[in-house]
């Protein structure tokens, strides 16, 4: 399943920027935090691919035996 957003563009005197939201279904799922760090990664024109620059570990899941 993939959430839709929509980049924003905001054109100041000093700066030109573009936006992308990430919504917050998505970062509590990955559990993003303020301030962490993220690498985006063009893989051809119609794919981008965001990483985090300190990956974090990942947990197994126990089975049940």
């Amino acid at each position: 399943m993939g959430y839709l957003v929509k980049i924003q563009k905001v054109d100041r005197p000093t700066n030109r920027s573009f936006y992308v939201n990430l919504p917050v279904v998505m970062a509590e799922a990955l559990s993003i935090e303020k301030g962490e760090e993220f690498d985006w990664t063009v893989e051809d024109k119609n794919t981008l691919v965001l990483s985090r620059r300190k990956p974090q570990r990942l947990r197994r899941l126990r089975r049940k035996t």
